[in-house]
């Protein structure tokens, strides 16, 4: 039976590109190792471009770094799990034995050709798509009003798009800087509860002599120590 491992990516601005999500993308690994007799031993999850080479994701790196540890091949539900670039796939071959599982019998020849022919398709797309703009943009310049109308409708979407995109970028910094707070926190509260302390005023007093201060560089109070502690799972009876 063949070790493979399986990595999953999903898009950075939704669930995932074309609607393949985290979970259909499982799917797919699952029934192609059951169907191909192949032995799951560890799974990675990237939330990236597909733009970034693999060995550029934190982890894909991973998965790359447990293929070659274990001698086991990778494996994923598309191709353009792996790259959206023949380079890239090119690139790929060269460092490790891959499966795809929409297509588990293809060869490194026909995966190539296959990447190959996903480009040029994507780069016709885009080439159609940038003539049929400006020939709108054209047209509305001409004062056609139903064009108009339509590039008034893009610009807003695109706008409308920026803003989603801005929003989304703002909360993953601030979950980022949450995250960090409550990692540097932590050692900092367990060590109070590990002097048997009992009560949450308690706590945050003991925060407080330390020159510990909230995100907001407040001190701490109860309700403050009870919200952080139950963030960190993190309870008097487990100190205890």
């Amino acid at each position: 039976m063949n070790n493979v491992v399986a990595y999953i990516r999903v898009s950075t601005s939704r669930q995932g590109d074309s609607g393949l999500g985290l979970e259909a993308q499982r799917e797919y690994i699952e029934r192609a190792a059951i169907q191909n007799g192949w032995s799951v031993i560890a799974e990675f999850v990237d939330v990236v471009s597909g733009k970034q080479a693999l060995e550029d994701r934190p982890a894909g790196k991973k998965a790359l770094a447990m293929c070659k540890e274990h001698d086991a091949m990778l494996l994923v539900a598309k191709l353009d799990r792996l790259s959206r670039s023949v380079l890239h796939i090119a690139q790929l071959m060269e460092k490790v034995d891959f499966k795809v599982a929409t297509m588990p019998q293809a060869d490194k020849f026909q995966l190539h050709l296959f990447a190959a022919l996903a480009q040029q398709e994507r780069e016709f797309i885009a080439q159609r798509t940038k003539d049929a703009l400006a020939a709108l943009q054209r047209r509305a310049d001409a004062g056609e009003s139903e064009a108009v109308a339509k590039v008034s409708r893009r610009t807003q979407a695109l706008e409308k798009g920026r803003a989603v995109a801005d929003i989304t970028a703002a909360n993953n910094v601030r979950m980022e800087k949450v995250t960090s707070f409550q990692a540097a926190v932590k050692p900092h509260i367990e060590a109070c509860l590990y002097n048997k302390l009992t009560t949450l005023q308690a706590v945050a007093d003991c925060l407080n002599a330390k020159g510990i201060r909230t995100p907001r560089g407040s001190e701490f109070n109860p309700t403050a120590v009870r919200r952080l502690m139950q963030a960190l799972d993190l309870s008097f009876n487990k100190a205890a």
